[in-house]
Formats: C-alpha cells, structure tokens, sequence
C-alpha cells in the first residue's frame, strides 16, 4: 500500500473516530446531559412542581430531549397557559411560563364559586370570591359554551382600568354581552367582535357622565 494511500485510511479512521467519539458524547453520554432545569416566568406555581411535571431526569443526554412533549407536559398543569422549552448549553434545559390570569369567577352554589380564566379554565374553587374580580352570569358555563367565550373574551381585551370598575357581566346569548360596572352604570356591548376597539372607546366614554353606553356597533355609540 503506497504511503498517500495509507495516510488517506488512517485519516478516514481518525476522522470516523472523533466523530463516533463526539456522536457519543452529546447524544449517549451524561456528560453533556441535563444538569439542571430552570425555570422563567412570572410564576405562582413552585418550580419544582413544574420541574417534576416536565419529566425530564437529570443526566438525560440533552441533546435527546423532546422539547415539544416537555412543552406538552408543562402545559397540563392547570395553572399554566403556554410554555416555551430551549436547550441551553452544556446542561441546562429552559422552561418559560405563562400562567393563566383569573378574569372573572361564577358562582356554582352556596359558598362555591369558581374562578375563571379568559379560556373558561377553572383555576380554583374558593368560598370567597378574590377582590375586583368581576361575576360571570350565563346559562351555561363551560369552556364550549359560545356565551361563556364571548363574555370572557370582552373580560380580557378591557384595558385594566376598566377591569377594575367591572362588577359583573351577563351573556345570555354570545352576542348580547352587558358589562355592570361597580357603581351602577351598565355597558352594552353586544358581541365578542371588534373587542379591543369597543374597549378603547369605552375608556373614552367613560369621561362623560351617563347611566349607560351602548356600544355594541361602534359606529353609532348612545350615551344615557
């Protein structure tokens, strides 16, 4: 075998080497596995809650993690609204969270009233409701209820201002949403649709003395 041939195979061999090598190291070894697994986020949920629901063993090579099922996992915990998983490296493995935000509670009974987020997640069962949370009223409170949705959806699209003001809101139907404000005045506001635009308009509204808004079509807004 000429020397050229011979230097051509034993660097063909070293090669394959350092590559078999490396290919170990990062998808077999624990030496760049999971070390530690932080977690982001505004948070009321305990971290270690959400590291044990991420399933994720420390030493697990990093490389190997399934970022989309961690997600998944995470994102079965009740109090959380979306997750967002990364690698860092050599070790870490990143949770971001985004709990869910209670936007109203409905009463279910006599010392039993739910508190809701803008999904129609049960967040938590409770005898007394929290502060400045506004009462939902609908026939049918369910995630898939139409009424439930919408009534929800005008909560979370109102600047936090007029949140705060917000004493109930009635959804008979989804579109026949009406917002009681705290000191009596009433806000029709008709359907879900063009929610962000009928809040600013409300902020506006609000200024001028009145019993009552009806803005369920911005284009023709009365004030009594």
């Amino acid at each position: 075998m000429r020397l050229a041939t011979r230097r051509t195979v034993l660097a063909t061999l070293l090669t394959g080497g350092v590559v078999g090598a490396a290919t170990w190291v990062v998808f077999f070894s624990p030496v760049l596995g999971v070390r530690s697994i932080e977690v982001t986020g505004d948070v009321t949920v305990p971290a270690e809650q959400l590291r044990q629901a991420a399933g994720v063993k420390l030493g697990t090579p990093l490389a190997t993690v399934d970022l989309g099922l961690v997600e998944q996992r995470v994102r079965a915990v009740r109090e959380v609204e979306s997750a967002r998983v990364d690698r860092a490296w050599p070790g870490t493995l990143r949770v971001a969270v985004v709990e869910r935000t209670a936007v109203a509670v409905a009463i279910l009974g006599p010392g039993r009233q739910a508190v809701l987020d803008r999904f129609g997640v049960v967040l938590k069962e409770v005898a007394v409701a929290p502060p400045r949370l506004p009462v939902l009223k609908v026939q049918r409170l369910a995630m898939d209820d139409p009424s439930t949705r919408s009534a929800l959806t005008v909560l979370s699209v109102l600047p936090e201002d007029v949140l705060r003001r917000v004493s109930q809101v009635r959804a008979p139907s989804p579109k026949s949403v009406t917002l009681r404000l705290i000191d009596g005045r009433t806000v029709v506001w008709g359907d879900a649709g063009r929610a962000a635009e009928k809040g600013r308009l409300l902020t506006s509204l609000m200024t001028k003395p009145a019993n009552s808004y009806d803005i369920s079509s911005p284009e023709v807004v009365t004030v009594r």
